[in-house]
Order: structure tokens, then C-alpha cells, then sequence
């Protein structure tokens, strides 16, 4: 369980277990059901370690951690004691019906986007084999390996039906056999088809998914009817049979053309733009626009439409171009920034952003320096808009369904290189574009981008200045006398996240632990571990001596007050024998925070390496 900590965190913080009705993930983001969103405690949940931003909406809400999300969703689940998927039996919210078709959609596609990017990368391999010379287009090692990404594709129907069966409330494994009924070389494009006497409709369900999720949404109310009518003991034997034999005419007679309306309805739309407007607008706009979708978890929603171009036409001609373009454009971008900063931290996140989002992965980027820096919008838009244009213009081809700079060799297709140099000239353009853009909006100074001795200077010029009603400091000293350390440093997640205030640690070399400020002693933990102090003017300090030393029950530890107790700065509240602390594998680094720093303007721990007890550490902006 490497990411129980974190789960078990994430837990807490969405509302506990009973709060959550369902969770699925996507490429990087985890897609919480909460039965009470105003239990999550979005903020806290924004400054834990290994979490990129939260997107809270009316798709889901949803936590990014980057891409490593399967594993962490497959403990989660594990951990929450639930399937994964949406619970037939839970309470629904009510939704605007347009919306709920698009987020059934979206929560079905994601499942089998991996099968799906497997087939498009294998397209841009075999590509690259024949362009290169090295496996002929008809040869048997093509052919086998083609198959796989050709079967993906025409069987389609099937994966659809396992992935939304349980959401529309019907057996997965009815689903399947109903899917794979219409896919059978009796039924799948077959014509002068007939059931009782009625004539059916010739349809092709290959490559389809709209008639399947009609019949498998038809299905759960199947289902329910037949188990409402019959007796309990007769559902195993009869419930599955009457299902298939009621769903399949059905299917045959309704759902089947209205798919196939549905579907040619979708790409009679976008065709209809792309006369309208040009191919150009089309291209360029989505690429400028992506990120604003993905921000705000609707990059999906094109899949199905992408999905119906490959079935009517055997191309994409807009959509995954232009995510191609956007995504690299995202990358040139995060290398701008890379190019202008001067703080080693930011070149190395800048960095990293950058990689993933040419490999096609472009949430930490969005969630972790869009957001944040504002201006990168702007230079996605130029110069995916760029990029997008020149795409446009050449009417660049999307032949399998792959993007980022791993998909680009599937652009030569069926030995279309002029649609290949084409996509890589806009690949191109929008990188360089976006990355001279960047570099020149620059990056913004962050408000606390200023150092903390700049801070403490800053409130003692304000405080020589201005009247003292209207802003005030207090101080509070060291409780040991040693080496100070980073609170983000502190080997202790609960405190290190700042969850719990803004503070320090101290690596004592001494073995008297004092009060920092005059005050109350509030809290004494019955382990000696662990004090609370009340200063004077209301400021929550807490002093938690060693990590998991709550474990030695006080052994080791000399108190010296006792609860309620008025103290000054400096008396000794406890004597610690460290050394002894140390040998029973304990950290002996003591932490000083203010629990309630919210209450504040700001709490600034000095930026030193060693501290005494006479010495000022933290100052708190009243």
C-alpha cells in the first residue's frame, strides 16, 4: 500500500468513507461522487504533498495527482471498501438530462481510453516500420500486429458495453453478450433481416458505441421490470434470457438506426462548421481553447465524436490534430517559462510539466502553472491557434486515435506523407510560437515570493511607522536552543503539509525544552510529548517534541509544569534526554507551530540555521 498515507488522508478530508458514493480516474485526476460536497475540505486537501490542484464542478469533483493516479485509485478503492464504479443501489443527484448524457460519456470513454491509446500508438509504429523500410504493408508480421489495432476498433460496441453497464444500472455481462450478438456475422451489417414477421433495418455496429449505450440503458429497466414481476427463485434462470430476448428486437427495430442517426447528426455538425467556417477556425480555435476544457474536466467530450469520424469517414479531420498541437503547444510554453526562470525549483517544475505534456499529458502543466501564472493561457493560444491554423490550411488527417509526440507517425497513414510533414510543420509552429510567447509575458512575481527576513524587515518598517492599533507583531523566541529547519522539511506529513500552522523545527543539542513566549500552559499531553501555549495576546503555539514519540509514554521526558500553569519566557517546561530518544529510534526534532495561524496576517519563522531560547523565531503579523 504505498500510497495508504495519502489515501487515507484524502480520505478524511473529502468527508470520510460514508461521503463517498463513487470514484473513478482518468488520465491524472481522481473523479469523486460525494453524497455531501460540502464536507470535503477543499483547501487542506489543495496543500497536501503529491496533490496538484482540486476541480470542484458540476461533472465532479475531482483531485489531480498527476499520472501515477491508477495505482493511487486502486488502493483507494481498496481502502473505501467499493468497486470503483457508480453503485446502482446509491441515491442519484438530479441532473440536467443534457448534462447527465455528456458526463455518461465522459465516465464510460475514460475506462477504455487505455485500450484505445494502445491501438493508435500501434498504428504510429507501424508506420514508422514501413516508412523506414523495415516491415513491409503486406506482410504477415504487419498484418497480425494491424489486427490488433483494428479489432479495438470494431469491437468497439463491447468495450462500451462493459464500461457503462453498471452506471445504467444493467448486468456487464448481459451487456457484453448483447454487444457481441450485434457484432456476430449474422447480425453486423447484414440486410433483409427479419423477427416475427418484421422486416429490420440494415445497420453496421462495428466501430459504433451510441446504439449500444442505447440498449444498455434500454437493459437496466429491463432488468428491474423483470425482477419486480417475477418470483425471487426464478430471476438466476429467467431474468437473463427474457433480458436478452426482449433487448435485442428492440435494439434491431430502435436503437440501432437511432445511433446511426445520432452518430451522422454528430459529424453532419461538425462537418457543417468546417464548410461553413473553414477547416482552418475549426482546428485553430479547439487547439487555442483546449486547456480552458481540460481546466474544467471537459476534455472528453470529444472522444465520441472522433470516435463516429473513424467510423463514417476512416479520419479524424479536426479534433486530435488539434489536441496534438495544443498539447505541444503547452509543452513550448512550460519550456519558455523554463528558459526565463532563475529559480532552480521552478526550472526544475517548469521541466518536468514540459516532458509530460509532450508525451500528451497536459493536467500537471494546466493545474500546476496555468492556473497559478494566468499568462501561459495566452501563449497556448497563440500559438496553438498558429499551430491549429496551418493544420487547418493543409487539411491535416488524424488516421488513429493517438496524440502527443508519441502519436505523430500515424499522420502518414496510409503513406500520406505530405499529411504527416503538414502536422509536423504545426507541431512546430505551435511550439515555438507558445514558447516565445511565454518567454516574452514572462512570469509573473508571486505575492509570497518574498524572502522571510524581506517579510519580518517589511512589518518592522510598517510597525516604526504606523500606529500601533493598526497593525501589530508579537514574538515568539526559540524553545530550544539548536538547529533550525524548514517546516516543509520535517519528516512528519501532518505538520510538514502546514495543516496544521505555520512554524518550524528544531534539531535541539541541548536537553531543556522552554516556553517561547509568556502565556498559559493550556494542553499537556499525558505523554510529556507534547504542550500547548496561549500566549498574551491569544496566539495557539503548540511544541511536539520528536516524531511518533508519543510511542515512549513519557519515558525519557522530565516535566517541569504542569496544565494551567502561567509561564515566561524562557522557564523550562520539560527536561528530554535525547540522546536516549535517538538510541530508541526515535527523530528528536522538535516542532513549533501556530495552530491557529488563519487568524493572522501572516506568521514568518525567521530564515536561520541555529537558534536559542533567547533569540526570536517566529513573528506573527496581528
Amino acid at each position: 500500500m504505498k500510497y495508504q498515507d495519502f489515501n487515507k488522508k484524502i480520505i478524511e478530508l473529502v468527508g470520510g468513507k460514508d461521503n463517498v458514493q463513487a470514484v473513478v480516474h482518468c488520465m491524472t485526476r481522481l473523479r469523486f461522487t460525494l453524497k455531501d460536497r460540502s464536507k470535503a475540505k477543499t483547501e487542506e486537501i489543495k496543500n497536501m504533498d503529491g496533490v496538484v490542484d482540486v476541480v470542484s464542478n458540476d461533472v465532479a469533483y475531482q483531485i489531480i495527482v498527476g499520472t501515477h493516479v491508477n495505482e493511487v485509485h486502486s488502493e483507494l478503492i481498496s481502502m473505501l471498501g467499493i468497486s470503483g464504479e457508480s453503485d446502482a443501489s446509491d441515491k442519484k443527484v438530479k441532473k440536467n438530462p443534457v448534462k447527465a448524457v455528456l458526463d455518461l460519456f465522459s465516465e464510460s470513454m475514460t475506462p477504455i481510453l487505455e485500450p484505445i491509446i494502445a491501438a493508435g500508438m500501434l498504428a504510429g509504429v507501424l508506420s514508422l516500420l514501413t516508412l523506414t523500410g523495415l516491415v513491409s504493408a503486406e506482410s504477415p508480421t504487419y498484418l497480425l500486429l494491424d489486427n490488433i489495432r483494428s479489432a479495438v476498433f470494431f469491437f468497439l460496441p463491447i468495450f462500451m458495453a462493459m464500461s457503462c453497464a453498471k452506471r445504467l444500472n444493467a448486468s456487464p455481462y448481459l451487456a457484453v453478450a448483447l454487444a457481441a450478438a450485434l457484432l456476430s456475422e449474422g447480425i453486423n451489417g447484414v440486410e433483409g433481416l427479419s423477427i416475427f414477421g418484421i422486416s429490420l433495418p440494415t445497420t453496421t455496429y462495428s466501430n459504433s458505441f451510441i446504439p449500444i449505450i442505447l440498449a444498455v440503458w434500454f437493459m437496466g429497466y429491463v432488468q428491474k421490470f423483470l425482477k419486480k414481476i417475477m418470483p425471487q427463485f426464478l430471476h438466476y434462470f429467467l431474468v437473463p434470457v427474457f433480458t436478452l430476448i426482449i433487448c435485442l428486437p428492440i435494439t434491431l427495430m430502435f436503437f440501432g438506426p437511432m445511433g446511426a442517426w445520432i452518430g451522422n447528426g454528430m459529424s453532419y455538425v461538425c462537418l457543417f462548421l468546417m464548410d461553413t467556417l473553414g477547416n482552418w477556425s475549426v482546428i485553430a480555435l479547439y487547439a487555442a481553447l483546449q486547456p480552458f476544457l481540460i481546466m474544467f474536466g471537459a476534455g472528453n467530450f470529444i472522444i465520441p465524436i472522433v470516435v463516429q469520424f473513424h467510423a463514417e469517414i476512416g479520419y479524424d479531420p479536426v479534433f486530435y490534430a488539434a489536441c496534438t498541437i495544443s498539447d505541444i503547444a503547452v509543452a513550448g510554453a512550460m519550456v519558455g517559462y523554463f528558459l526565463r526562470a532563475k529559480n532552480e525549483k521552478q526550472k526544475q517544475l517548469f521541466g518536468t510539466f514540459g516532458f509530460s505534456a509532450l508525451l500528451g499529458v497536459t493536467e500537471p502543466a494546466i493545474y500546476g502553472a496555468f492556473v497559478k501564472f494566468r499568462r501561459p493561457f495566452i501563449a497556448v493560444m497563440i500559438g496553438g491557434g498558429l499551430g491549429g491554423l496551418f493544420a487547418g490550411i493543409t487539411n491535416v488527417k488524424t488516421y488513429a486515435m493517438a496524440w502527443g509526440l508519441a502519436g505523430l507517425p500515424s499522420y502518414i497513414g496510409n503513406s500520406d506523407y505530405k499529411n504527416f510533414y503538414s502536422m509536423i510543420i504545426a507541431v512546430i509552429i505551435g511550439f515555438v510560437a507558445a514558447a516565445i510567447a511565454a518567454y516574452i509575458l514572462g512570469i509573473p512575481k508571486e505575492k509570497d515570493e518574498k524572502s522571510n527576513d524581506e517579510k519580518i524587515a517589511e512589518v518592522k518598517a510598517v510597525d516604526s511607522e504606523v500606529n500601533a492599533s493598526i497593525m501589530k507583531k508579537t514574538v515568539i523566541n526559540g524553545c530550544a536552543k539548536g538547529d533550525l529547519i524548514e517546516l516543509a522539511k520535517v519528516d512528519d506529513k501532518a505538520f510538514s503539509s502546514g495543516a496544521l500552522g505555520k512554524g518550524v523545527g528544531i534539531v535541539a543539542n541541548t536537553n531543556s525544552v522552554v516556553a517561547p513566549a509568556n502565556g498559559e500552559v493550556v494542553t499537556v499531553f499525558p505523554t510529556k510529548h507534547a504542550f500547548g501555549i496561549k500566549t498574551d495576546d491569544g496566539v495557539e503555539i503548540l511544541i511536539h517534541i520528536g516524531i511518533n514519540t508519543v510511542e515512549l509514554e513519557g519515558k525519557h521526558f522530565d516535566l517541569k509544569v504542569n496544565q494551567g500553569d502561567m509561564v515566561t519566557v524562557g522557564q523550562p517546561l520539560v527536561e528530554v534526554d535525547f540522546e536516549k530518544v535517538k538510541e530508541e529510534g526515535y527523530d528528536p526534532t522538535i516542532i513549533m507551530v501556530v495552530t491557529n495561524t488563519a487568524d493572522y496576517l501572516d506568521v514568518i519563522p525567521v530564515k536561520e540555521d541555529f537558534i536559542t531560547s533567547e533569540e526570536e523565531c517566529i513573528t506573527v503579523v496581528l
